[in-house]
């Protein structure tokens, strides 16, 4: 004679089963490297640099063009951890608003930069869907 499953069963499974989807599918876009990690590796060889704040909404959007390959841009912190006094280094450099990008030439261009632009600025190739892998 079968047993009955209760509905509670199907669905603790069910549950189960969501976590470990969600689990992998987090696990394999860690894994995948980003398409614009040569771009940004490109734009730190070229000299550029980006000056910003942890509590910026603008820098966190900028960060976030870049798909997880941020961490190969040159970046300059300009707030200590929990404030939001400039430190020294951005008052020195006369940055006044965030983020700011600084190029090889002493041009500077404020707010959130379209990747397109940055490329513009850098000669840097940015990556297309034909060239990026995806």
């Amino acid at each position: 004679m079968r047993k009955k499953m209760s509905s509670g069963t199907v669905l603790i499974g069910l549950a189960g089963a969501v976590v470990v989807l969600l689990v992998g599918w987090t696990v394999y876009r860690a894994s995948v490297p980003s398409p614009y990690e040569a771009f940004a590796q490109c734009l730190t060889d070229k000299g550029a640099k980006m000056w910003g704040a942890w509590w910026c909404p603008h820098c966190r959007e900028q960060k976030e063009l870049f798909q997880g390959a941020f961490d190969k841009v040159a970046y300059i912190e300009c707030s200590a951890p929990g404030q939001k006094t400039p430190l020294p280094v951005c008052t020195k450099a006369g940055i006044k608003g965030y983020p700011t990008w600084e190029f090889t030439d002493g041009s500077r261009l404020s707010s959130t930069q379209t990747l397109e632009t940055l490329a513009q600025k850098t000669g840097c190739e940015l990556p297309t869907p034909a060239n990026s892998g995806f």
